[in-house]
């Protein structure tokens, strides 16, 4: 028995990096998981690993800040496997810019995803938890919801305001016997990064391809970036009956970059 056998799992921005090494490890613990992305092929590519290795997945396509798409992607997972026990608002994208040349339409597209799309997923998660009085929701928050970099403010206010509605929705959710709970990366050797390392040169914050990414690891305390396998144990955790007594926390996995 896998430590999430029979668990019912949403994870959204799963087409690739951190979310798809989560629900290839869930599939394999013995989860039905939704293979959730705004990019449609992405999730279809995942979902054929999944079932090609026995696994049980669904591909579901929405932009999380679009209530009506997230509300049918949830209904189709929900039609699919008969419930949703366990969600985890994982999607999410940065732009960087320098602080004073941050712009109203860089800010409300970040913001929108990272943060109302959390907030929107919470929602219409909880729809579907509250009637069974089980549940929990894990968020993606990020060392930069505990510090502020300059080239990176409406990301960090994004992330900021993970940590609240993870707080928030703990609080709120708790008469239901739902959790929530999130966890904290620091520097993840996913695509992401790739195209973080081609904005931070183009805006000036680096000089050279890898540069970036070597910068901000060069305080890691584990000596390295961490890959998305390096996070698998904690989800797993978070996923499971492990952390039923746990709820409104942020457990930080950077490889000791932030210390709190």
């Amino acid at each position: 028995m896998g430590r999430v056998s029979g668990k019912r799992i949403i994870v959204t921005g799963s087409g690739s990096g951190i979310g798809r090494g989560f629900v290839k490890a869930f599939a394999a613990e013995g989860a039905s998981v939704g293979v959730m992305d705004l990019n449609r092929a992405a999730a279809n590519a995942v979902v054929a690993e999944i079932t090609a290795a026995g696994g049980q997945a669904i591909s579901l396509s929405g932009d999380v800040s679009k209530r009506d798409q997230v509300k049918s992607a949830f209904a189709q997972f929900v039609g699919w496997s008969g419930g949703l026990d366990v969600l985890f608002n994982n999607a999410g994208f940065n732009k960087p810019m320098p602080l004073l040349k941050v712009t109203e339409e860089n800010w409300n597209a970040i913001m929108n995803v990272n943060a109302l799309g959390v907030l929107i997923c919470t929602q219409e998660g909880a729809k579907y938890m509250i009637p069974q009085r089980s549940g929990k929701i894990v968020n993606t928050a990020s060392i930069a919801g505990r510090q502020g970099y300059p080239a990176f403010v409406p990301y960090c206010a994004s992330k900021f305001a993970v940590n609240a509605l993870t707080q928030a929705t703990a609080r709120d959710l708790a008469k239901h016997n739902i959790t929530c709970n999130s966890f904290a990366p620091g520097v993840v050797d996913t695509p992401l990064w790739i195209t973080l390392d081609k904005d931070l040169m183009e805006i000036g914050e680096s000089e050279k391809p890898g540069q970036a990414m070597a910068d901000f690891s060069s305080g890691i305390l584990m000596g390295r970036p961490a890959l998305a396998e390096d996070l698998v144990g904690t989800a797993l955790f978070l996923a499971s009956s492990d952390s039923d007594y746990m709820t409104g926390q942020t457990i930080m996995i950077d490889g000791g970059m932030v210390l709190v």
